[in-house]
């Protein structure tokens, strides 16, 4: 049996959450909905197994939640993202309480992602 957990993160502004998903982050859309024109947002970013739905509708989650992400190289993926012309976020790596190192990004509707990558 297996399991994947898609985590639901709360947007208010398609232009802004593209810019930052897949703009910023890397993201591409691998799907997207709305009932009819000019309704809410529902969609699904991919970057390799992770995978996000981003919702514009008011009852699906809160803004302001907290991702934990595994990676498997934080540093590459620091440069990666310190090398992108986006303004409003640069993260820097950090080392966790636990042990493992990794870093911060606040998406546009106070949205974190803690990328990990767990030590030995």
């Amino acid at each position: 049996m297996d399991f994947q957990t898609i985590p639901v993160v709360r947007i208010f502004d398609e232009q802004k959450a593209r810019e930052f998903y897949l703009g910023f982050l890397g993201m591409q859309v691998d799907w997207e909905h709305r009932y009819e024109a000019g309704f809410p947002l529902y969609l699904q970013v991919s970057r390799g197994s992770l995978v996000l739905h981003l919702s514009e509708h008011s009852g699906d989650c809160s803004p302001g939640s907290k991702l934990f992400v595994n990676v498997s190289d934080a540093s590459a993926l620091l440069a990666e993202l310190q090398g992108r012309d986006y303004a409003y976020c640069r993260p820097v790596m950090e080392l966790a309480p636990w042990g493992d190192q990794g870093f911060s990004v606040t998406d546009p509707f106070s949205n974190r992602i803690w990328f990990n990558q767990p030590g030995d």
